[in-house]
């Protein structure tokens, strides 16, 4: 657990940073670069059908319009096929190509998107609160493709 108390800090301290210090990172070695994040769920046992039918209403749609906006480029979903040990099963795993990184870390304001979507604001808002009460563990990883053409 400390490694990963450890991992969310210095992803929160990153998401702290203003796009120019993002663009002047080691690790971006082009800013117009796309940026992978992966995004990872553990429901609760016997809770992942609810939790996907949630997501599918209400947070899928939400990424098809900052798509459209240009803001995302792909949106994926993956699912294990066989298990692995409880400490590290994950049951869906989100993978979003941002634009560039600049762009992954800069607020958002997606509250209009929300308005258009779901005009029933207290339904949306219980779904979503039900949405993570079914969750056990998520946690968001940014990922990095290594160009293996590169290698020697």
């Amino acid at each position: 657990m400390p490694r990963f108390r450890s991992f969310v800090i210095a992803c929160a301290l990153l998401a702290t940073l203003p796009a120019t210090s993002l663009a002047q990172a080691p690790a971006a070695s082009t800013a117009a670069a796309p940026f992978v994040v992966e995004y990872y769920y553990k429901t609760r046992w016997g809770a992942f059908d609810e939790f996907k039918a949630l997501f599918r209403k209400n947070h899928y749609p939400v990424l098809m319009k900052e798509q459209a906006l240009g803001r995302i480029l792909k949106v994926t979903v993956d699912y294990p096929v066989y298990h692995g040990t409880e400490d590290g099963r994950w049951d869906m795993r989100v993978t979003i190509t941002f634009k560039d990184a600049a762009t992954a870390f800069a607020p958002f304001d997606n509250s209009a998107i929300l308005k258009e979507l779901y005009p029933d604001k207290a339904l949306f808002d219980k779904e979503e609160q039900r949405r993570f009460e079914l969750l056990q563990a998520h946690w968001d990883l940014p990922v990095k493709a290594e160009n293996l053409a590169t290698w020697k």
